[in-house]
């Protein structure tokens, strides 16, 4: 029988349950995502560093895990907490079980929990710190949990970037475009989709400069998405300011939020996100509704833009800002993944948008 473990939330409620995957102990900022397949892309997407992520779906690991639908090279979830896990997947492609992924990538997981009534909790009162544990009591656990940093305090983007300039897979002779992709917590499928359009891409660290980005003579930058707030990165609006009249820009996700920045715009935090394969989205200047995958938990303040920026899309949801343009320069961004991973395909026309962007600003 395996081991009894809790959940226990920043508000006090204890969720009961047993442990899988590695038996530690994790702290972390608790969020749900209500996309129904794709455990294993949200599991190594980085846009998850710092989190313990709890999937709406009940059944978790019925077709186990395997090499090839990673978003990155590690599990980044400090945690997992499902209603049931799978023991028996049946998938052509499976290699391991979820409890064996897990447990060999050392992240706990915790299953026989109501995951129902957490994320019903964290709908009404938000998002919030939480500790996944076997090894204490609940009163020892919600006092670690006071003694922990907050969420919102910590720059998760340095943890998650590549450490040096590096090419994708490159082996397209004659590139089309070359393309530059900051890394602020890249997803493989922003690149795997690049490449087959053609281009070849060099990702290179959050940290890299202005002038050693533009070094590699770009025809067009990628700001990649990422975790954690996007007003804790003022060295990267740095970068971006330097780079918005040099080069063709494209941002997604946490991308978008730093051209906001850029432009004199600020974000705030959501009461519990944007995480699903599920949300719908409206194009302003077609009216069309393309239904997106998304993965944040910081939105931008609408009320802020100016210098030329302007909102191209909405979410159909709550009315938050899911896209921008600026109306002179050649940039464009978008709140949600046009890559998926996990999620619906109907948004990667984007990148075609990109590249048709970049050739209208070539000589």
């Amino acid at each position: 029988m395996d081991k009894k473990a809790f959940l226990a939330l920043a508000d006090g409620s204890i969720h009961n349950g047993y442990t899988f995957g590695a038996q530690t102990d994790a702290v972390g900022e608790v969020v749900f995502c209500t996309s129904m397949v794709g455990y294993q892309e949200m599991l190594t997407d980085p846009s998850y560093a710092g989190q313990i992520l709890v999937p709406t779906y009940p059944l978790i690991g019925n077709y186990g895990t395997n090499k090839q639908d990673i978003e990155s090279n590690k599990i980044q979830v400090r945690g997992f907490v499902v209603r049931e896990e799978c023991l028996e997947p049946s998938h052509y492609l499976n290699q391991e079980t979820i409890h064996e992924y897990l447990n060999r990538n050392k992240t706990p997981g915790i299953y026989g929990v109501d995951t129902r009534a957490i994320t019903r909790r964290l709908r009404s009162h938000g998002v919030m710190m939480g500790m996944i544990t076997s090894s204490k009591t609940p009163r020892q656990a919600l006092e670690e949990l006071s003694r922990s940093p907050d969420y919102g305090t910590i720059d998760f983007v340095k943890q998650v970037s590549t450490k040096k300039a590096c090419k994708w897979q490159d082996v397209i002779k004659e590139p089309k475009h070359r393309i530059v992709a900051l890394d602020c917590g890249l997803k493989f499928n922003i690149l795997r989709i690049l490449n087959r359009l053609g281009c070849s891409v060099t990702v290179v660290p959050c940290t890299a400069s202005a002038k050693e980005i533009l070094s590699l003579k770009p025809d067009g930058i990628l700001l990649s998405p990422g975790p954690g707030d996007p007003e804790l990165l003022d060295y990267i609006v740095a970068t971006v300011k330097e780079l918005v009249d040099k080069k063709p820009i494209m941002g997604i996700c946490l991308g978008n939020q730093l051209i906001a920045r850029a432009f004199g715009g600020r974000n705030y935090k959501l009461k519990f996100g944007h995480r699903g394969g599920n949300h719908p989205v409206r194009e302003l200047s077609t009216g069309r509704v393309y239904i997106t995958a998304q993965n944040h938990g910081y939105a931008v303040d609408a009320d802020s833009l100016k210098d030329g920026l302007e909102i191209t899309h909405i979410n159909l949801n709550d009315g938050t800002v899911e896209g921008l343009r600026h109306k002179e320069l050649p940039i464009f961004a978008i709140q949600y993944h046009s890559e998926a991973s996990p999620g619906p395909w109907d948004s990667t026309y984007l990148f075609d948008r990109f590249l048709k962007m970049i050739e209208g600003t070539q000589p």
